[in-house]
């Protein structure tokens, strides 16, 4: 079991236990211990809720569910050192079932369909070019399938390769190159648009 003492202490980064040593704790029933691995990675989760998504409003929630089911499934974790990535699939997926549910109430006229606030993902100092990207991309998010949506989020926007793509979002490769396509000839008919 991890000492209090190490938990709690802000000492270097090289003295905090590690994600492996956590979940080894949690497993134990140490509830400190996965308050340690929540607060290591919620910005994480909480930013990722937050790409995907589109907007903030249910970003905490998401944050919370994805926490809760990591917990409630740790056990199946086979490697305790790849935490972050782990709960990476998890967000993806809360998320995808979140944008699956919004979109069939939008489809049964219980909820109105919400603008994406595309410079909330722009930074004042970010270049240009980035900026420009990073608008197109949110502009066309709407008119995606869930599943192109995430894989175009999570390949020009979190930067990770097809595999990594694949893996968080629990499909195979050629899936996930069948969903970018897609995107990617949405977002390429949304420039030519717009030019």
């Amino acid at each position: 079991m991890v000492s209090l003492r190490l938990l709690r202490s802000p000492a270097s980064p090289s003295a905090r236990p590690a994600d492996a040593e956590l979940i080894r704790s949690i497993l134990q029933g140490d509830r400190d211990a996965a308050e340690v691995l929540f607060r290591r990675h919620h910005s994480m989760v909480a930013g990722l809720a937050f790409r995907l998504l589109g907007r903030d409003e249910e970003v905490d929630d998401v944050a919370q569910d994805a926490f809760v089911e990591a917990l409630r499934s740790l056990s199946r974790l086979e490697n305790p050192q790849a935490f972050a990535s782990w709960i990476g699939s998890i967000v993806v997926c809360v998320v995808g079932k979140r944008l699956r549910r919004r979109r069939l109430l939008e489809r049964l006229g219980l909820r109105r369909r919400e603008a994406v606030d595309v410079d909330a993902f722009v930074s004042p100092s970010c270049p240009e070019e980035l900026a420009s990207e990073l608008r197109a991309v949110y502009r066309v998010l709407a008119s995606l399938t869930t599943e192109a949506r995430l894989a175009l989020v999570l390949r020009r926007i979190e930067g990770l390769t097809i595999e990594e793509t694949a893996e968080r979002m629990q499909l195979s490769m050629a899936t996930v190159k069948r969903r970018l396509t897609e995107a990617e000839a949405r977002l390429t008919e949304s420039r030519t648009r717009e030019s």
